[in-house]
């Protein structure tokens, strides 16, 4: 199984909820953002400080989540 080495989980930031190297970019922002049709470009165009390793990890964890 892939490591998802670019998720963190601090209490500090966003109160625990699993982000994107600890950035105050949440795995859920991202998966509401493709859920609303916006493309995996679009959301890099957004979001000019994630790359596009970090969306799909995001994918990813949200996948093994569910």
């Amino acid at each position: 199984m892939e490591p998802l080495d670019r998720i963190t989980q601090q209490p500090e930031v966003m109160r625990g909820k699993a982000c994107i190297r600890g950035m105050r970019v949440t795995v859920g922002m991202i998966v509401g953002q493709i859920v609303a049709g916006h493309s995996i470009d679009e959301i890099l165009a957004d979001y000019p400080y994630l790359d596009r390793e970090d969306v799909m990890q995001a994918l990813l964890y949200a996948a093994r989540l569910a």
